[in-house]
């Protein structure tokens, strides 16, 4: 059997992750040349290709995010975020962008006065261009992004590349997480975030990629037309991924994934006809067969703790009080900081600070919405609700993405565990408002004879 371009790109990802598990400068050495090579194709591109390349310059760099931040592949941490923001800037400047998603541009006016808020309140500690650059890059990349999304179209067959690009580097990163812990056992002792099974780096960001992978493999696995061994190659790609997802002991990722794929059913159920309602049945039935033996093998290779992860319990089988791990006391207290500084908070990257001063407690922020409040205030709370409500009102009128609730929920629920902390986000959300214009089968007409 000839591999397709599509088998021959998962090889060669896997085949990446492998190199950079065995040679770790090689993770720059790639997001130099990524890098590089999206910004050629992004000035030689046709005009009438520029919107496409530009998505999935975007994409792939979206998707490799992680892998690089564990591999110490960027000049600095925040360089993907930045990377995706030159990228829409060139696609601005070149294609233009609709007047009607200029409300996005108000958007990040309305998080500037905090900027002077914390320059006002300096402290000695404080490295306000790390601070600025960490809480805000993620903020300007979805407002930018969102920008050049908004009433751009393009064709469901250059979507669905797209997301196949943003999967890739998720290929490397999961079988760099199967050779970086081969052995779960070695490493599993409770039931908290595993940092040895998630590559050494933060799991709620490995688990977040991972559950986009699951999602974009998931859509292709319903969406395929290959036959019945290509869709089991997916399956077992996914259940890889998904494995790797669960071991991380990071819910919020896990989660997220299963509730894209449950709304992603839902609008494409509606919309395919009734022969692939049919298969979309059946499809199921092996999804839904995965699922549970993907389960039952990470049960057995945690040695039931992932069990009690899901169950809300400690090591020893007790139910913690907690079911947000710590998260509800840093909501609490950013709401605190919002109450006492209503109007423009207490300014950029103030809050890890501010808590670190009054509880002697150093912890980032895990909820952008509480985080938004405390730095930003009441026009805090004003960019939220103009970001909040666009892209429904945009569904109002233009229902043609069949992806939109998925992304606009990875977006809602992944600020609600891990803030921005990554770009993903951001991009996901700018997806949602995209149209996506469906190929309309060729007419065969046949000439009718009136009948005399």
């Amino acid at each position: 059997m000839q591999l397709s371009l599509y088998h021959k790109l998962i090889i060669f990802h896997v085949f990446l992750g492998v190199a950079v598990f065995l040679f770790k400068p090689l993770a720059l050495l790639y997001f130099i040349f990524t890098t590089f090579y999206f910004i050629y194709k992004l000035f030689t591109v046709p005009q009438k290709n520029k919107t496409f390349y530009v998505l999935l310059a975007c994409a792939y760099i979206v998707g490799s995010e992680v892998f690089l931040r564990m591999n110490n592949g960027t000049f600095f941490y925040e360089a993907s975020k930045y990377l995706v923001i030159i990228f829409v800037l060139i696609g601005i400047l070149t294609t233009g962008f609709s007047t009607k998603g200029l409300s996005y541009g108000f958007y990040i006016l309305l998080l500037i006065p905090a900027i002077f808020v914390a320059i006002s309140n300096m402290g000695i500690e404080t490295n306000l261009r790390k601070a600025i650059a960490f809480n805000l890059s993620g903020p300007v990349c979805l407002g930018l992004s969102a920008l050049y999304c908004y009433g751009k179209s393009v064709s469901f067959q250059q979507f669905k590349l797209v997301l196949l690009v943003m999967f890739l580097p998720v290929v490397s990163m999961t079988t760099y997480l199967f050779l970086y812990t081969p052995n779960l056992q070695d490493v599993i002792t409770g039931t908290e975030s595993n940092f040895a099974t998630s590559g050494g780096f933060g799991p709620n960001q490995v688990a977040t990629v991972l559950g986009l992978g699951m999602f974009v493999m998931a859509s292709r696995f319903f969406m395929s037309k290959e036959n019945k061994l290509l869709k089991i190659f997916d399956l077992v790609i996914l259940g890889a991924i998904g494995f790797r997802a669960i071991v991380t002991f990071s819910r919020g990722g896990v989660v997220t994934a299963i509730v894209m794929i449950l709304f992603f059913l839902l609008l494409y159920y509606v919309k395919v006809n009734v022969r692939y309602k049919r298969k979309i049945f059946f499809s199921l039935l092996a999804f839904f067969t995965l699922a549970v033996a993907t389960w039952i093998i990470s049960s057995v290779e945690t040695g039931g703790f992932i069990d009690k992860r899901y169950a809300n319990e400690d090591a020893a089988g007790r139910e913690k009080q907690d079911i947000t791990t710590g998260r509800t006391d840093l909501i609490v207290f950013e709401i605190k900081q919002f109450l006492e500084h209503p109007v423009l908070g207490i300014g950029v990257g103030k809050v890890k600070e501010k808590r670190l001063e009054e509880t002697g407690v150093l912890a980032a922020s895990h909820n952008e919405l509480s985080r938004i409040l405390a730095e930003h205030g009441t026009l805090g709370i004003v960019a939220f609700v103009v970001i909040l409500l666009i892209p429904l009102f945009h569904r109002l009128g233009n229902k043609s993405n069949i992806f939109f609730y998925s992304f606009y929920l990875f977006w809602l629920l992944t600020i609600n565990h891990s803030a921005m902390r990554i770009a993903a986000p951001a991009f996901i959300y700018s997806l949602c408002i995209l149209n996506i214009v469906y190929e309309k089968p060729a007419l065969h007409r046949q000439r009718i004879i009136a009948k005399r």
